[in-house]
């Protein structure tokens, strides 16, 4: 018999995964024969070869296709039917014409800030840019914000008053192992971005330290050479009492004070009022740990201070990482190569989605809403008068609190706040208090659920787009299946409402021209993206911002004319010759600390703090509809020490009510000796009698506007008693 060869491996796509910052590489292959979309199973194929995450991916990358089902999201628009009250399939032309008459008519009849808009951090950089002009030149309103308020407000904030420039690694994550020293406060690698938790393990391979703040002893603390845990809400104080430390035992780098920062006088005397004993009983830490800290950082040569959102998501996130990064600047670990501090962004594109538009304040390229020249260089790119532009307009938290009231009518895309955003009951009281509400989102969501008209839009798959990950690197996801029928985009949905609300241009349906108008927009702003290209992007795995167009000249000082054939080479690293201060230097800020928002109390003696778990992502929406990661992780808990359980009375298992100012959740009990004493956790990721952010507390920060989702004051009893 002829022998004959295996069939040819279909061809697989390089992508991304649509989960966290990481923005791990994959490749997905169409195996025809399933009931996925397109009527094809869709595979991951492991990419060892972008830099990111060699491969490695976690179970929710893993599973990520599983969401491509038509048996999990939306496939056609949905209207609620005034005779049922219910939400009924409609025809597209059907949805977008209420929508367009929905938030017309609020228009005509309150003006055009009763119109708000929330988005997302999940959005790509071209839906996320579409979307704010969207906001701003079809609607007129300044009532846009969106999710990523939740995620690194705080330090986007510190970084700005300090650097003069925000991005959430000023280096390269390939930098991290070869550091001497890293501090790494209120992340749990292990469990919210696994892949990257290899960096860790390779700085200590390499002869590096490990420093872990956080309130329990997470899989990432038990890596680490020092542990510290403080009280929540504390870890301003830890950190005005490490640098007390310094300060006292001479371990400041007077040399790099001297040539490359300013206001260390007034920060150093903020930072003596902090001194170890007094810091100890404020944070729990204890003194000869304190000291430990201060020996491992200072005896490294180099020296990283990463932060998350357990010191970011407080009323005092801005002061807390300004703390951290005095730290630093006091000790010369900035500025310099495999030194300086930085943020772990969380969300996919939670950096990208505030550079271009979605944020109140700002423009695309990072610019300031108030600017004039930057309004005009905007409203010159989209071709509209710069007085037309409206001025900043509420942060997030603020904006939903106020639907219902001056906000009438919202359009949302791919958020699910009744879930995420603190005081949640009360934020989804306003939601249904609205005379409008529309939604775009994958899947039905809590908020869709509540919604007049829920559009099916594609999702990371099925569209080509950009991100930008954590260290600043701009990707390009690409298009590796057919969505379903019925299913279109969310620039189509921009593209089509601007058409009926009277924008017949402007507003293209093809990502690939909604990026280079951005790169216009963009360019000779903080995020100059006008020398990315989505060719550069495939051919160099990615690309840094800053890259401004090297023919056009360069608006950062750095290399490139008008003259120049080389492209700019992109900005890995930032701030090695100068800070992007007008002078160049950093600047030291002078904090002290204060007391959470809400302390505990007789009626309320124990602290809450919030977080994830490895097998779910934010609000679930996606996550719990895939069965692999339900049976990992198929509900809330209350984590909390043997001591506490047993003044409770409580044993393993047994259902426990957690009840807040703001309202209750039920759970399971979780006993381990991992968590203080005086704190609970509860991840929340769920909905229902289990929704954790019933309890948490909207307290903004002064500068951010960020919520203290990761402290509030509760009282934790058996169901029933």
């Amino acid at each position: 018999m002829p022998r004959t060869s295996p069939a040819p491996a279909p061809a697989s796509t390089p992508t991304h995964c649509p989960y966290c910052a990481l923005q791990c590489g994959m490749s997905l292959r169409a195996v025809p024969g399933g009931e996925a979309a397109g009527g094809d199973v869709v595979e991951v194929v492991e990419r060892t070869d972008f830099p990111v995450n060699r491969g490695a991916l976690c179970g929710k990358g893993r599973t990520a296709p599983a969401v491509l089902s038509s048996r999990v999201r939306l496939t056609e628009p949905l209207v609620r039917r005034p005779a049922t009250g219910r939400l009924e399939p409609a025809t597209w032309e059907e949805a977008l014409a209420k929508i367009a008459e929905g938030l017309g008519r609020t228009r005509e009849v309150y003006g055009r800030d009763a119109v708000g808009v929330f988005g997302g951090g999940g959005l790509t950089n071209e839906k996320a840019y579409a979307l704010g002009k969207f906001a701003r030149v079809v609607l007129s309103t300044s009532q846009i914000d969106y999710n990523g308020r939740f995620c690194m407000s705080s330090a986007a904030a510190a970084h700005q008053r300090a650097f003069g420039l925000d991005r959430g690694l000023p280096f390269p994550l390939e930098d991290i192992p070869r550091t001497g020293c890293v501090i790494l406060v209120g992340s749990n690698l292990a469990e919210t971005m696994p892949p990257a938790l290899r960096y860790l393990t390779e700085l200590k391979e390499n002869g590096g330290t490990l420093i872990v703040v956080d309130p329990r002893r997470t899989r990432t603390a038990e890596q680490a050479d020092l542990h510290l845990a403080p009280r929540p809400g504390t870890d301003l104080a830890l950190a005005l009492g490490l640098l007390h430390l310094v300060v006292a035992q001479g371990r400041t780098d007077e040399a790099f004070i001297q040539e490359r920062t300013a206001g260390w006088d007034e920060a150093r005397a903020a930072a003596m009022a902090h001194w170890p004993e007094h810091v100890e009983r404020v944070t729990g830490v204890p003194v000869p740990r304190l000291r430990d800290a201060v020996r491992m950082f200072c005896d490294a040569g180099t020296g990283m201070v990463l932060t998350a959102r357990g010191p970011e998501q407080q009323s005092k996130g801005t002061d807390t990482v300004s703390a951290w990064i005095n730290l630093c600047l006091a000790t010369g670990k900035a500025g310099r190569p495999l030194s300086g501090y930085g943020c772990l962004t969380g969300q996919g594109n939670g950096q990208g989605g505030r550079e271009h538009g979605q944020k109140a304040d700002q423009l695309p390229g990072y610019r300031k809403l108030t600017d004039p020249a930057a309004r005009e260089h905007v409203a010159g790119v989209w071709g509209v008068d710069p007085d037309s532009l409206p001025g900043p307009g509420r942060s997030a938290y603020e904006l939903l609190d106020a639907l219902g009231g001056d906000i009438k009518s919202l359009l949302l895309m791919g958020s699910n706040p009744v879930v995420s955003a603190p005081r949640a009951s009360h934020i989804e009281e306003r939601l249904r208090s609205l005379d409008f509400l529309a939604v775009a989102d994958v899947v039905l969501s809590e908020t869709a659920a509540l919604a007049d008209v829920v559009l099916p839009v594609t999702q990371w798959a099925e569209e080509t787009g950009t991100t930008t990950n954590l260290e600043g690197r701009v990707l390009l996801r690409r298009r590796a299946v057919d969505p379903p029928p019925g299913v279109r985009t969310d620039l189509e949905v921009l593209h089509a409402l601007a058409a009926l609300l009277g924008h017949e241009k402007g507003f293209p349906v093809d990502p690939e021209e909604v990026f280079d108008e951005l790169r216009r927009a963009s360019a000779g702003g903080p995020a100059d993206y006008s020398g990315i290209s989505y060719r550069r992007i495939a051919e160099e795995d990615g690309v840094f911002w800053p890259c401004p167009d090297a023919s056009e000249g360069s608006a950062d000082g750095s290399e490139g004319s008008a003259h120049a054939v080389e492209p700019h080479p992109g900005t890995p690293r930032l701030f090695l010759d100068r800070f992007a201060t007008e002078d160049g230097r950093a600047r030291f800020v002078p904090v002290v600390h204060r007391p959470a928002a809400e302390e505990t109390d007789a009626e309320y003696p124990v602290l809450l703090t919030t977080g994830r778990v490895v097998a779910q992502y934010q609000s679930g929406a996606q996550t719990r509809r895939v069965d692999e990661l339900n049976a990992a992780a198929p509900g809330p808990f209350v984590e909390l020490h043997p001591r506490l359980a047993q003044r409770l009375g409580v044993a393993e298992g047994d259902r426990l009510t957690v009840v807040s100012r703001r309202g209750r959740a039920v759970a399971p009990a979780r006993i381990t000796d991992a968590i203080r004493s005086d704190t609970v956790f509860m991840p929340f990721h769920w909905p229902g009698e289990g929704r954790a952010n019933t309890l948490t507390n909207p307290a903004l920060d002064p500068t951010s506007r960020m919520p203290e989702f990761k402290v509030c004051a509760v009282r934790v009893e058996r169901e029933g008693d």
